[in-house]
């Protein structure tokens, strides 16, 4: 099987590919971390965050930052994969519209709990994001399975995430 990161045109000279492809990578990434930089301007560490109880098995505040960066440069990948294995230019649209709608939802999350101090909003909202990371997976995954691959580690920390602001509104609630 063949595909336009992978055809028998380019099978003897793969580097050719991934040069001719080198933009559409930047501007993954760059559109991932955009979504990374908005969420990350509404996360308030304060101390209305440090007065929260917290779970004992949350991770070091520190981890947080680690692991959302490998979350998102692993989107950015999957993303690029996913829209250079994409047959029509329909399908790229709908991919565009499926990624733009996670990210809001991602910065949505951050906006509700850090932003407007509502872990209670966050929760309600989080359903729609674990959602959003499965409508990716299932839509890339005839096309691409390495782009849907790329992209359980995010539903895997989103699904923590969301046990944390269980954990979080269980040990603090009601807010408001």
């Amino acid at each position: 099987m063949t595909t336009p990161l992978h055809s028998e045109a380019t099978e003897s000279r793969p580097w050719t590919v991934w040069r001719a492809r080198w933009r559409s990578l930047l501007l993954a990434f760059a559109l991932s971390f955009a979504v990374a930089g908005l969420g990350g301007a509404l996360t308030d560490i304060s101390d209305w965050y440090f007065q929260l109880k917290q779970p004992s098995w949350k991770p070091p505040d520190a981890a947080f930052g680690l692991i959302w960066s490998v979350i998102f440069s692993l989107c950015a990948v999957s993303g690029w994969i996913g829209w250079h294995c994409l047959p029509s230019p329909g399908l790229r649209r709908f991919a565009l519209l499926l990624w733009g709608v996670n990210g809001g939802l991602n910065v949505l999350w951050s906006l509700l709990y850090f932003g407007w101090r509502r872990p209670d909003w966050a929760m309600l909202e989080l359903p729609l994001l674990w959602l959003s990371i499965l409508l990716l997976i299932a839509y890339h995954r005839r096309h691409s399975p390495w782009s849907a691959v790329l992209l359980l580690p995010y539903l895997v920390w989103v699904s923590i995430a969301g046990l944390l602001n269980w954990s979080t509104i269980m040990l603090n609630g009601p807010f408001g």
